[in-house]
């Protein structure tokens, strides 16, 4: 009998080994910088080259959004720090997840990372350049450890689609992936639609890059990332032909020439990096009132002097964080309510966000990403 269930166990056991190599298998995936990668999916161990990746990752792994890292970079605490300790209070063995600095600064531990044995790390297109210069991908290939590019920062409007649908491969969740994808562009329609057909006047927006982080005025976007998603909401982006790439700065000078008829700051607790700071501390649950007296002292620098935005009152603060992650459909909506007001009375970007985590994210939804100075929006 005792043999009869050794050999039983057995095999059970190789039965279960097979179905796994049934499942498993290796595959040539294409990143976003175009490169080939040879990949074992389903992933089962992930390195994060950035801490706030977990944004899209638990879009996919709702349930567990930390089951397949192993290692993560440290910037989720001090970038978005409300987000931070609500998944640290939902799971708190997260406080010891291995952290490590960024490829950018050269603090990045490849030992570390080899040490981990992830099957594949994964990196933001915008350490792209610090990547290539140290090495890194050689050498991680020479002990059998990929890495993949993804991007929601650089050009997320043209990116983030196949950015999830990458992900969603590697980790064997495609058809998670794909409805997020379709949740996405739906919401996003809900912008582009009412516009095509009511063809109104774009007002010119003006779009400040974390006001208040520094003293100096005024960092914005170019053709991309928030300057691309107020062309999304039926405005015109006031800085797209001063910045040539994604990112710049616009000379005060210029802003009170251009005269904005809206005018855009993003915001987020930086508490970690410029403790005391005048920013705009918007986001996951945030005291909205606060926000609002930090606001209204950015619109006194002299960048703002007598525009038409600060005297009718249209100066609003949106989160930061949606230049880096695949929620900007949120914050499209948010913008496109703030510049035609009439045409979006009833569309509710929170309840858009909130529809959001209930159905993709483990936290519960919590107000405070938006903020305005004029009345009723």
């Amino acid at each position: 009998m005792r043999l009869f269930n050794r050999v039983a166990a057995a095999a059970a056991g190789f039965c279960v080994l097979f179905a796994t190599a049934a499942l498993a298998e290796t595959v040539k995936v294409t990143d976003i910088t175009g490169r080939q990668v040879e990949i074992h999916v389903p992933v089962e161990h992930v390195i994060l080259g950035e801490g706030r990746q977990i944004y899209f990752v638990a879009a996919l792994d709702k349930d567990e959004p930390f089951k397949r890292v192993v290692g993560w970079r440290d910037d989720l605490a001090k970038a978005d720090p409300e987000t931070y300790a609500a998944y640290l209070a939902m799971y708190p063995e997260i406080a010891k997840l291995p952290a490590f600095g960024g490829m950018k600064d050269g603090t990045f531990d490849i030992e570390q990372a080899v040490a981990l044995k992830p099957d594949v790390m994964l990196m933001n297109i915008d350490a792209k350049a610090a990547t290539e210069e140290a090495g890194y991908i050689e050498k991680l290939e020479k002990v059998g450890i990929p890495l993949v590019y993804v991007d929601f920062r650089e050009k997320p409007m043209e990116n983030t689609e196949p950015s999830m649908r990458l992900i969603g491969k590697l980790f064997g969740k495609e058809e998670k992936a794909e409805e997020f994808i379709k949740f996405r562009a739906d919401n996003i329609a809900r912008v582009t639609d009412v516009l095509a057909k009511a063809d109104p006047k774009k007002p010119l927006v003006f779009m400040e890059r974390a006001g208040g982080y520094s003293d100096d005025c005024c960092m914005s976007f170019g053709n991309e990332n928030f300057g691309r998603m107020v062309e999304f909401a039926g405005g015109v982006n006031m800085a797209k032909d001063i910045i040539p790439g994604t990112f710049g700065t616009v000379n005060p000078e210029q802003i009170i020439a251009s005269n904005p008829d809206q005018v855009i700051i993003t915001g987020g607790n930086w508490e970690g990096y410029v403790p005391g700071g005048d920013w705009v501390g918007v986001g996951y649950g945030a005291d909205e009132k606060e926000a609002l007296r930090k606001l209204e002292n950015l619109t006194k620098r002299p960048a703002f002097t007598d525009v038409k935005a600060v005297k009718e009152g249209n100066v609003h603060a949106i989160w930061h964080q949606f230049y880096n992650n695949p929620y900007q459909f949120v914050a499209i909506q948010q913008i496109a309510k703030w510049l035609h007001p009439d045409l979006f009375k009833d569309l509710d970007p929170d309840a858009t966000f909130k529809e959001l985590h209930e159905r993709f994210l483990p936290l519960p939804y919590k107000s405070g990403y938006f903020v305005s100075l004029n009345v009723g929006q």
